[in-house]
């Protein structure tokens, strides 16, 4: 079932974690941020969401990172009833993908309860004293393929963000498969 992120909350702290990543290494927040901005980002292996957008996002987190945007990807659903989604196939994804970032398993799933992710993909975009600037979409293109004329809106938001530390006002908000939290 799609789900949609809620409008952003401008000024919102970011949480703290600390989470492994897929090259084995434990990650905190402050790992992560980057000298302009972070990026904290939702994601999982099996969602048609993110494997519509997920070259795109690779490419625009690369040219981010340049921007001095520190970004980091958290897988939160359940492996157990999602293997699709366990740390082993993460690495694998992360790899087939060439991320150029970590990403990090969220077993416990705190770290989405702590930054109220819904869906995947779910993006948090921070300026440099880490309040929340932009709680948006990728780009229009949902899970299909974008135009050639798509607006870059994340890329284009950070960049906002790591040059005046401020979002845009208007965001349309991302939309995704739900996370799969796991029975209580």
């Amino acid at each position: 079932m799609a789900v949609k992120t809620p409008i952003c909350d401008f000024g919102w702290k970011a949480p703290a974690f600390e989470l492994p990543g897929t090259d084995m290494r434990l990650y905190t927040l402050s790992d992560i941020q980057g000298t302009n901005g972070t990026l904290i980002m939702f994601i999982c292996n099996h969602c048609p969401y993110v494997r519509g957008v997920i070259d795109r996002l690779v490419r625009d987190v690369r040219e981010l990172q340049a921007l001095g945007i520190g970004v980091a990807a958290i897988c939160s659903n359940d492996a157990e009833n999602y293997p699709e989604d366990s740390f082993e196939n993460m690495k694998r994804f992360a790899a087939e993908h060439g991320f150029t970032f970590p990403y990090l398993h969220d077993e416990s799933q705190q770290a989405a309860q702590e930054y109220g992710a819904v869906c995947t993909p779910d993006f948090f975009g921070f300026n440099r004293e880490l309040e929340l600037q932009y709680r948006g979409r990728l780009d229009e293109s949902g899970k299909a393929p974008a135009p050639p004329d798509a607006k870059r809106e994340l890329y284009e938001a950070m960049k906002q963000v790591a040059e005046t530390g401020h979002g845009p006002v208007e965001q349309t908000p991302s939309m995704g498969c739900s996370i799969k939290w796991k029975a209580a």
